[in-house]
Order: structure tokens, then C-alpha cells, then sequence
């Protein structure tokens, strides 16, 4: 759920924004929702097989944007003409058949290292808002921000989206704006993203970890000296080594001047 002021969540000021589709779970989401809807009869084999190209291209060789905005619009499709209900009690079924056993475990370890230390954890994806927040409240994390979907006067779902779709450009700002509203410093925060695609949700915060990196986010990272994080022990072990070492000093980094974090942000 989108928080409606800082005092629906918890007082700590450092909030880590984890995304979803290859960082969280192996492959794209709209493909597990996909297949789970086919299973229920809501879509054709037709796209059933549209969700499985885009997951088999996703697995190969990472996030497309042109080819995921397709894949997710039909995604919006699926819960046209279904009430909330219907779609949460979806959802569940999708996570706990589908998402549950394709989750990065190592991934889950460093979001719960955040909340042992006192952090908010969000999920921020382009995935629907009420699926988001299904795998957000079983993994017990903060909430979701996800992409809004329209509904009737009846409460059921339109297909058509409240506002942009939350990706790219759109992440950084919708990041932003949660962090100043909550009255938190965005260079104490996180963020964890696998795609080049999430460049300004990196770019918003003070502390990137890239995860799994598509190789355009991984020579980007790179060149402006980024943590990474694959799924080695040692590798997992040092990430969250940097979480234990945030909250070290009062739960606050050391400040950085204003220089520094632009040559960091490559500004």
C-alpha cells in the first residue's frame, strides 16, 4: 500500500527500496501472473505463450523495455472485470505456486537485515499495486509501491491504469517523493535493482547496490564505483556487513559532501 503520511509507517528515518523482476525473483512477475490467470482460465494459451517468450528473453538476456511494457499491459488485462478480492485472493495462489520457490533467497536475507536494523523495506515495481503488496505481506516487508490500476464505481478493476506504470524515470520520482514525505534523508537510503532501466531509482538514493546487473548496469556501476551483489556467500556476507555498519553510528551514515555524491551519481 502507498503510505498516506509518516505516521502510517514506523519512526525510522532509512527506507531500502528493493525491485522486484530479477532482483527479488528470478525472472519477470507478469509472467508468473500470467500463467497463473491461464490456470484459472482468465487468459488464452495465446498469451500464455506471449509471457513465456518475454520470461525465457528476460532470463537470457535481461530487462527489455519495449517487450516487458507489452507483457505487462496484457498483465493489466488479466484483472479487468475482477474485484479486489478476486485478484488478492490471485495473487496469493500465483505466490504461493509460483513466486514462493522462485524467490532469490539471498535477496530476502539482506531485505530482513534491513528490517532487523530498524529499516523500511519496500518493494517498488511496475507490477500491479495490489499483486505487489500480496508478495510484500508474505515475505513481511513494509509494503509496495506498484503500478495503480483503475476501479469501477462496483470496485472492480477497469484494465486502465490510475497513472504512469512505476518504471524507469517514474521510480526515481515516486522514491523521492515517499522519502520527503516521511521526513527521511535520501543519501541514508537504499536501493536495490538488477536493470539499467531503474538508473534514476539508483541515482535518488545514497547507497546502490546493483544485484544480478544487466551488463549496461553492470559497466555503469563499474565506472561510478557501485557496490554489487551476486549470490556468492562472501558477496552476501559483505552486503550485509554495509547494513550492520549504517545503523553503527546513531542508524546514520557519515555525511559526504555535495561533490562527492554527484561524481558518485555521475552528474
Amino acid at each position: 500500500m502507498y503510505p498516506e503520511n509518516e505516521n502510517d509507517l514506523a519512526t525510522a528515518p532509512v527506507v531500502a527500496f528493493f525491485d522486484v523482476d530479477n532482483t527479488l525473483v528470478r525472472g519477470a512477475s507478469a509472467y508468473y501472473i500470467g500463467r497463473g490467470a491461464w490456470r484459472q482460465g482468465h487468459v488464452g494459451l495465446r498469451d500464455l505463450m506471449v509471457f513465456a517468450w518475454t520470461q525465457a528473453r528476460f532470463l537470457a538476456v535481461g530487462e527489455n523495455q519495449r517487450h516487458l511494457a507489452g507483457v505487462k499491459e496484457r498483465a493489466l488485462q488479466i484483472v479487468r472485470g475482477h474485484r479486489q478480492a478476486d485478484i488478492v485472493h490471485l495473487a496469493e495462489q500465483i505466490y504461493d505456486r509460483d513466486i514462493l520457490p522462485r524467490l532469490w533467497p539471498e535477496t530476502v536475507e539482506l531485505a530482513r537485515e534491513h528490517l532487523a536494523r530498524g529499516h523500511q523495506v519496500w518493494l517498488i515495481t511496475a507490477t500491479p499495486q495490489i499483486i505487489a503488496q500480496v508478495i510484500a505481506d508474505r515475505l513481511g516487508l513494509s509494503g509496495a509501491l506498484g503500478t495503480l490500476v483503475e476501479t469501477d464505481a462496483d470496485g472492480c478493476f477497469t484494465g486502465r491504469l490510475l497513472e504512469p506504470a512505476l518504471h524507469g524515470a517514474r521510480k526515481g520520482l515516486v522514491a523521492r517523493e515517499m522519502v520527503e514525505r516521511l521526513g527521511a534523508d535520501l543519501d541514508e537510503c537504499w536501493a536495490y535493482s538488477d536493470s539499467i532501466n531503474d538508473l534514476p531509482l539508483l541515482e535518488a538514493v545514497g547507497n546502490r547496490v546493483v544485484v544480478n546487473p544487466d551488463a549496461e548496469l553492470a559497466a555503469t556501476a563499474r565506472s561510478r564505483g557501485w557496490d554489487a551483489l551476486t549470490f556468492a556467500r562472501d558477496s552476501v556476507r559483505a552486503a550485509k556487513r554495509r547494513v550492520r555498519e549504517h545503523t553503527r553510528v546513531h542508524g546514520r551514515l557519515p555525511r559526504v559532501s555535495a561533490a562527492a555524491r554527484r561524481a558518485s551519481r555521475g552528474a
